[in-house]
């Protein structure tokens, strides 16, 4: 019997992906939701993410797992439309002709951002082609600098200064150029006549919880329960301790997959990651009327939040009964920023205020309901350096044979975090299980039944 612990999409997929190679497996979840950050909330229609969520059509994994569960054509792929908001006016940013008409930069910084998303290099007055698929070469670099040599001081301070303090505060500074490199090519799927490409589930992305959920097996899952300790023996891990709120039992194990936060993999094991995470709080708003004609509106100047994501500006709103849902969100930096120290009215009253100074037609009176959510670890803080802080799939050498790594600490969840990549953390580890039981079954002589572990 393999233990998962944590039943976020990680943890889901880890052990899925082990039933398919026909070992026996028990998923353990401290809290009383699945999903992690993907859990939802009801609405009046289909259920919708307590924090944003889109697929780009880079994240290949997730899509090939919902086809395996039947719901390849769940998967739809749509326009997100994207602006700036820019001292009091929102600048479509989705087409070239819009491009051309953003008044905050020259034709130039245009032109060398351009190529830039393109991975073209023209510093040496020859173009240089995918000159940027190495993002190791920039992992020591900081962004201002990588973007001010490669682009202009123009593209840096009036395009995406503003990003970096939405994204990182006062942490920008020490991010990589390589988190951002990678974030361009996350997100570089775009169709020229009408914006980017991205992708949502009919229905939402509960729905492939919910079917991962059954292809594991319910009775397979634990929820309200927590790990307590990792037993080890002669360098192997060979015991769980379980504590359901009833008292504690120790379990025979035959591994154990961590999918979750590295703080939890350090309680249990002691092994250390000196990884910063943001934390995040994020609102869906309930409204009769939308607010924009845009999906993702980033906002230039010092506002206490960094984004407006109108969900119904990319999912029709018939899907929820006919309302407009507005997704208001905000990372912090340390949990003792005074916004995450607020209350959840004090923090509806600023941002609601905020959207009524930004949008004179806004009255904070139509508002529905205004429902908050808060993350302590919600994403790495991808700073210099990173590649060197990530924790390994298959731990053994580290801490015990036995023990794998799924979280977002892990190697898939870089150069940028995603579901995608919780889906990939999974499998590998699951994969690493298979072939270790396989080389032993070799080296025994042993072996399963032909055909009682699948493959992929």
């Amino acid at each position: 019997m393999y233990h998962v612990v944590g039943g976020g999409i990680a943890g889901l997929a880890a052990a899925h992906r082990l039933r398919s190679h026909g070992h026996e497996v028990r998923v353990i979840e401290a809290g009383d939701d699945l999903g992690g950050l993907a859990a939802t909330y009801e609405t009046a229609g289909d259920p919708i993410e307590r924090f944003y969520h889109h697929l780009s059509k880079s994240e290949e994994t997730i899509v090939e797992l919902a086809e395996d569960l039947g719901l390849g054509d769940a998967v739809e792929w749509r326009i997100g439309k994207n602006a700036y908001y820019v001292d009091g006016v929102v600048h479509p940013l989705d087409t070239p002709p819009q491009i051309l008409a953003y008044p905050h930069m020259s034709l130039y910084d245009k032109i060398r951002l351009g190529l830039l998303t393109k991975g073209i290099d023209v510093r040496g007055g020859w173009p240089e082609l995918d000159a940027y698929d190495d993002l190791s070469e920039y992992e020591d670099v900081p962004v201002e600098e990588f973007v001010v040599e490669h682009t202009t001081r123009g593209v840096y301070e009036e395009f995406l200064e503003p990003l970096l303090d939405a994204k990182f505060g006062s942490r920008k500074e020490d991010v990589s150029a390589a988190w951002f490199l990678g974030r361009v090519q996350f997100r570089g799927e775009r169709d020229l006549l009408r914006g980017e490409v991205l992708g949502y589930f009919d229905g939402g992305f509960g729905r492939l919880l919910d079917r991962l959920v059954d292809a594991v097996g319910r009775e397979r899952i634990e929820t309200g329960t927590r790990v307590t300790d990792v037993g080890v023996a002669d360098g192997r891990v060979a015991s769980v301790t379980l504590d359901g709120g009833t008292g504690e039992q120790t379990v025979e194990s035959d591994g154990v997959v961590v999918a979750t936060m590295p703080n939890v993999l350090e309680a249990l094991t002691g092994h250390e990651c000196a990884v910063d995470f943001q934390g995040a709080l994020c609102a869906v708003v309930t409204l009769p009327e939308p607010l924009t004609d845009t999906y993702w509106l980033n906002v230039a100047h010092d506002a206490p939040f960094g984004a407006l994501v109108e969900h119904t500006n990319f999912v029709p709103p018939e899907r929820y009964g006919g309302d407009h849902l507005l997704y208001v969100a905000s990372y912090v930096q340390s949990l003792d920023d005074p916004l995450w120290r607020a209350s959840d009215a004090a923090v509806e009253d600023r941002w609601l205020a905020e959207i009524e100074s930004m949008f004179p037609g806004f009255e904070r009176s139509s508002v529905e309901s205004f429902r908050l959510s808060r993350a302590p670890r919600a994403a790495p803080v991808y700073e210099r350096g990173y590649l060197d802080l990530v924790v390994p799939y298959d731990l053994a050498d580290d801490v015990a044979a036995g023990l794998y790594y799924a979280g977002m600490a892990s190697p898939a969840q870089y150069p940028e975090r995603s579901l995608d990549g919780g889906v990939v953390a999974g499998y590998e580890c699951a994969d690493l299980i298979a072939e270790q039981a396989d080389g032993a079954d070799e080296t025994t002589g042993a072996g399963r039944p032909v055909g009682e572990a699948g493959g992929y």
